[in-house]
């Protein structure tokens, strides 16, 4: 959520941030609404001193004797009795001016950092490094031929079951999903995170909070008779575990590891990546997220990604490291490193990570605060990165460990949880 001090105060500085995302906005009558805001805070902190002063006075006069019924006392307290209704009406016109003020504040993007990318869209990101060997040809499969002529999952039946767009795993192939969830959590719990389970359905607060309400509420999924939405990530639980909390800034950095499955309704997407394990309606993913001290945030940015980073490596899988211009940043980011895992039967780099420094936005929106070197509180930042989605870790595993007689490899880092090198032809 932007600072409405800013709004007021340094309008353009957000018009030229939200410029930079492609958003043509006229933040004119923002501007004034903040402003209203303010003088009718003013307005009321004066009446309310004066009405203070007026009840000192009174009591004054009665501790010097002065009868209750006197006409001074009297006059005093409707004098009084008119501040407070003034007042009153005043509080009325804030909550209805805050109201709404604060519906459109909720729909702005956070600001990208002042050094990020610039760019309109996805082509105006920029490759910062790459890692591993890719190889690639037309004897490689794309990973859902390879499940399917293996029998790892079943599509078909899923639509019978809920819809298209989901699926079902069988035998090795749930193995091997348990198996990366588990390896995951303890690699990176070694690497000093908190392991948490967090719910799977979440309030429409905690959405908010985390900036996917009321923007992207047509991604989500709602249960129809509670306020309760399925989680698309664990990002939002997790921001909203410290929601309302002043955390001690010697506990900082918190770093939390969370699996947990996710549920998108991938709007506007349809057409795209509709067989596989690409883009689904549910699947899971292990989500690092850091709570952390204003001036720690960049680095903190760079060492979550370089931990997201790890669990590639570990699996000897080939990746580049993509930075988001301006034009591409997700709405709560002010800056992102998406991963890209390389597909040889796609012949292609696919996302599989995205490591964002949100700074204080969603912390503005969730109210978590930690206290400066003056004991002041103040907003800390946060940030949040897939380490990593699943399902997509298990397509990059049958394609580029794809075998000619049919069977898959298996890392070595994986084959303690799986009990077994290979998936083989059953």
């Amino acid at each position: 959520m932007l600072d409405q001090r800013l709004l007021r105060d340094n309008p353009n500085l957000i018009e030229e941030g939200l410029k930079s995302r492609g958003m043509e906005i006229d933040l004119g009558p923002l501007q004034k609404s903040c402003k209203e805001l303010k003088e009718l805070e003013e307005k009321r902190n004066s009446l309310q001193a004066q009405g203070n002063s007026i009840g000192k006075e009174v009591g004054q006069k009665i501790k010097e004797g002065l009868a209750q019924s006197s006409e001074i006392i009297s006059n005093l307290r409707t004098k009084g009795n008119q501040i407070k209704k003034q007042v009153g009406v005043i509080e009325e016109e804030e909550k209805s001016i805050s109201q709404k003020l604060n519906e459109q504040i909720l729909c702005l993007p956070n600001l990208p950092e002042k050094d990020a990318l610039k760019g309109k869209n996805e082509k105006d990101n920029k490759e910062i490094r790459r890692w591993g060997k890719t190889f690639a040809g037309n004897n490689y499969r794309e990973h859902w031929k390879i499940a399917n002529q293996l029998n790892l999952w079943d599509s078909e039946r899923s639509s019978l079951i809920a819809k298209s767009r989901f699926v079902t795993l069988f035998n090795q192939a749930a193995k091997l999903e348990r198996s990366l969830i588990n390896f995951m959590l303890d690699f990176h719990v070694k690497k000093g995170y908190l392991e948490v389970l967090p719910p799977a359905l979440v309030n429409t607060a905690s959405l908010t909070a985390s900036g996917q309400l009321p923007k992207f509420a047509e991604e989500s999924f709602r249960c129809a008779e509670d306020d309760l939405w399925l989680t698309p990530t664990a990002e939002v639980p997790l921001t909203s575990l410290h929601r309302g909390e002043i955390i001690p800034k010697d506990l900082l950095p918190l770093k939390y590891v969370a699996y947990s499955p996710c549920f998108r309704r991938e709007a506007g997407s349809y057409g795209r990546d509709t067989r596989g394990l690409i883009r689904l309606h549910q699947f899971n993913k292990v989500e690092l997220y850091w709570f952390c001290a204003p001036e720690e945030s960049e680095g903190a940015l760079e060492q979550i990604t370089s931990d997201a980073e790890s669990v590639l490596k570990e699996l000897e899988l080939p990746y580049r490291v993509i930075e988001l211009c301006t034009g591409d940043l997700g709405f709560s980011a002010q800056k992102t490193y998406d991963l890209e895992v390389w597909l040889p039967g796609a012949n292609a780099y696919r996302e599989i990570s995205s490591c964002s420094n949100c700074g204080e936005f969603q912390a503005r929106r969730s109210s978590i605060r930690t206290k400066d070197k003056n004991k002041k509180n103040i907003l800390l930042h946060t940030l949040n990165g897939s380490g990593l989605a699943i399902g997509r870790t298990m397509a990059a595993i049958l394609e580029n460990y794809q075998q000619s007689d049919g069977s898959i490899n298996l890392p070595k880092a994986l084959i303690p949880y799986f009990g077994s090198n290979k998936i083989k032809p059953e």
